[in-house]
């Protein structure tokens, strides 16, 4: 058995199958909706925050948890002699990367990295932290070999609506409201250094005739994938569509597998429903 224990934020979006096949913990963010404080995937789902939407026009706020959660989180492993390699939600994205890094401060023995990014990105350099703790190698230089993987991550997202960015004050009624009535579907970049996020390629049409453009964008012609795996992650959608998406996926590339997840309650809240990117790793 490994001294080594593999930790994320619960913003990597891994499934519950994918989690028990890394051994991988989560500590949950924070979900503030209405006067209740949820802790993200455990007792709040999105369907949940699209429900409360629907009927009282309200969305949640998310916040990290602060250093004495995390460690009293990382302390029933410390205390028993184990490594924990942890990896964090993007730090120009939240506070939880620099209160990890407190807590390990605090405790020694804690690996925080920095993953720079969101959702099955972070999932990505997740499980490429579990393959190495598998193989029995320390975790200092798992730390190292991580942190190195972080530009290699490409992740990104196409948006659906712009109703939950505008209700969340992330853009404006006009900008909403004109992309919107011109089925203009905006695909979102992830900055690998830190997780912010960019406004790139707009699409128009149907979900699903830009989905497919964008898999193609995405993925066409390239000879530097690390084909692995793909992750398909969205925040709720339907099978229609991620069948349409799998199969340009299969069309374009032999991954040697495809992971599709859904997207938790901080993706979800920020985006709505029928959002959905694919997300990678290159060589």
């Amino acid at each position: 058995m490994s001294n080594i224990i593999l930790s994320a934020d619960s913003t990597c979006d891994l499934s519950e199958e994918l989690k028990k096949r890394y051994n991988v913990n989560c500590q949950p963010l924070h979900v503030h909706l209405g006067n209740k404080l949820y802790r993200d995937g455990v007792d709040i789902t999105p369907d949940m925050i699209y429900e409360t939407f629907d009927k009282e026009k309200i969305l949640p706020k998310t916040s990290a948890p602060n250093p004495q959660e995390y460690i009293d989180y990382f302390k029933q492993w410390t205390d028993e002699g184990y490594d924990v390699i942890h990896i964090s939600l993007g730090s120009g994205l939240s506070s939880s990367h620099q209160n990890a890094k407190l807590a390990a401060e605090e405790l020694g023995n804690v690996y925080v990295i920095d993953s720079g990014n969101l959702s099955t990105g972070m999932g990505l350099l997740v499980i490429e932290a579990a393959e190495r703790i598998a193989k029995g190698v320390p975790a200092s230089q798992i730390y190292e070999e991580v942190v190195a993987l972080k530009s290699k991550v490409h992740a990104s997202f196409v948006i659906d609506s712009l109703t939950y960015l505008r209700e969340g004050g992330r853009c404006s009624a006009l900008t909403a409201f004109s992309a919107n009535l011109l089925n203009i579907k905006p695909s979102i970049t992830v900055d690998n250094t830190d997780g912010n996020m960019t406004v790139g390629k707009k699409y128009r049409g149907s979900l699903e005739r830009v989905l497919k453009r964008y898999v193609k964008d995405q993925l066409k012609d390239r000879t530097d994938l690390k084909l692995d795996r793909v992750f398909i992650t969205h925040s709720g959608t339907s099978q229609e569509i991620i069948d349409t998406v799998q199969q340009v996926v299969e069309e374009l590339v032999d991954f040697k597998e495809i992971l599709i997840t859904r997207a938790g309650c901080t993706i979800s809240s920020h985006c709505g429903p029928n959002t959905l990117g694919v997300l990678f790793m290159t060589e």
